[in-house]
């Protein structure tokens, strides 16, 4: 019974994997929630929320308490009225107490370490952002790399069907006497070419499948799929913003400035950092005791007796003043000195790149478009120029060759249009990514 109903599961989980066709939404969630590196972003993240709370941890007073308990046996020699006495001790001795410091001053670093934490915190969550950016725009374009070999696969099997009619039509010609033999080789020959053509798609298909099934960690590359739909290009306006205006919106809003600019700040709380180590501290502790002891030689207090006349309570102030600590300190301080330095020309760099990317991606998708357009005109010129040289050819004007050849330049424009289409949408994404708008819908 157990075995039938674990087959009965296999089945339904094999089914369902084979009708379920992921979208590109489902694609970047599933990435985003299951990349190994998303993973370790996080635990970075969580490390720095602990390296907060020892951040205020700081500004709070250590306790600690302490216990012993001991015991003697030894010889020892006592006076009697007949003279010295060798007899055998016995002693117990119990002591315990707790103790307490806080530090009253240590060059406000307590508060710029805790100050620096909330940095760190902060930095980590931009690069936890970042890095689901980047993974969503990998994701993307895999995507739209399969959505591209899906529908180029499906105008190659377009085509063989048209030249498995044109075939059968011209065999029917050449058996009348009407056309030569040849015309039949030449057709068999661009039947032959176009059948390679959609082996080497399929292939390309499955290998577009595989490496975005990878990319989300899925072992069933067998059954993997996306949804089939026809994504049109995207009605948009981002073109018509200048460059200056999508960099002014991507400094707000890309995190590989606010990564820059916030690592900067932590620069700045380590320099404070180290120059308040060249600074007095001042520490003030409280300790309480007390002891019990015991002997077999001679009469004790009893325990309660003992712990209340044996108390003892010790309050002090302790100040340390650095005066020389083999250059260490004044070097630490130097050091974070050209950090900060290093910091603020990575942020100028930061910026600088930003810029760049924006105005490589504003010319990429504008390129992209004329591209696309250029390649339906193209398409259009193809398709008359095909169907003329269909019509002479039906009536015997043209010969098979000439006629494949018109008909290659009209597949050609078909596959133009498809992948100048398919490369424009990305782009077109690409751009409007920096111009915060997330990556998730293609239409």
């Amino acid at each position: 019974m157990k075995k039938t109903i674990f087959i009965l599961l296999l089945s339904t989980v094999s089914l369902y994997a084979q009708d379920h066709k992921w979208t590109l939404r489902a694609c970047v969630d599933y990435a985003l929630e299951n990349n190994i590196s998303i993973k370790q972003s996080e635990m970075d993240l969580k490390t720095s929320e602990i390296n907060k709370k020892d951040a205020i941890g700081n500004f709070l007073p250590s306790l600690n308490a302490s216990a012993s308990h001991s015991w003697s046996i030894g010889l020892d020699q006592i006076t009697s009225p007949s003279g010295p006495i060798t007899v055998t001790s016995k002693s117990r001795n119990l002591s315990g107490g707790i103790s307490s410091s806080l530090d009253l001053y240590k060059g406000q670093r307590n508060l710029h370490q805790l100050h620096r934490s909330n940095l760190q915190i902060l930095a980590d969550q931009y690069k936890l952002d970042n890095m689901k950016d980047d993974i969503s725009l990998f994701v993307a374009n895999s995507f739209l790399q399969i959505l591209f070999n899906k529908e180029q696969l499906k105008v190659l099997k377009s085509q063989l069907e048209i030249t498995k009619q044109d075939l059968k039509r011209t065999q029917e010609l050449v058996d009348a006497g009407s056309l030569p033999k040849g015309d039949v080789l030449e057709i068999q020959a661009t039947l032959a070419t176009q059948e390679q053509q959609i082996v080497d798609s399929e292939n390309a298909l499955l290998i577009s499948k595989i490496e975005l099934a990878q990319t989300l960690l899925i072992e069933d590359y067998e059954h993997f799929d996306i949804v089939d739909l026809n994504y049109d290009v995207p009605l948009t306006n981002i073109l018509k913003e200048s460059p200056s205006t999508i960099i002014e919106k991507a400094k707000e809003t890309r995190y590989e400035v606010k990564i820059a600019e916030t690592n900067t700040k932590i620069a700045e709380d380590n320099l404070k950092i180290a120059k308040g180590a060249l600074q007095p501290t001042l520490t003030g502790s409280y300790s309480f005791s007390s002891n019990y002891f015991t002997s077999g030689l001679f009469d004790t207090p009893d325990f309660e007796t003992q712990i209340s006349d044996n108390k003892r309570h010790n309050i002090s102030l302790r100040l340390n003043i650095p005066i020389f600590n083999g250059f260490s300190l004044r070097n630490d301080v130097k050091r974070n000195k050209v950090n900060l330095e290093r910091a603020k020309t990575q942020q100028e760099q930061a910026n600088l790149d930003l810029e760049t990317k924006v105005y490589q991606a504003y010319n990429d998708a504008r390129g992209a478009l004329k591209a696309y357009e250029a390649a339906q005109k193209t398409l259009s010129a193809r398709e008359e120029a095909f169907s003329y040289s269909k019509e002479r050819y039906n009536v015997g004007l043209l010969n098979a060759f000439d006629y494949g050849q018109s008909q290659n330049r009209y597949e050609a424009a078909q596959s133009d249009v498809i992948r100048t289409k398919y490369d424009y949408i990305f782009k077109l994404k690409v751009l409007e990514f920096y111009f915060g708008i997330p990556i998730t819908e293609l239409n």
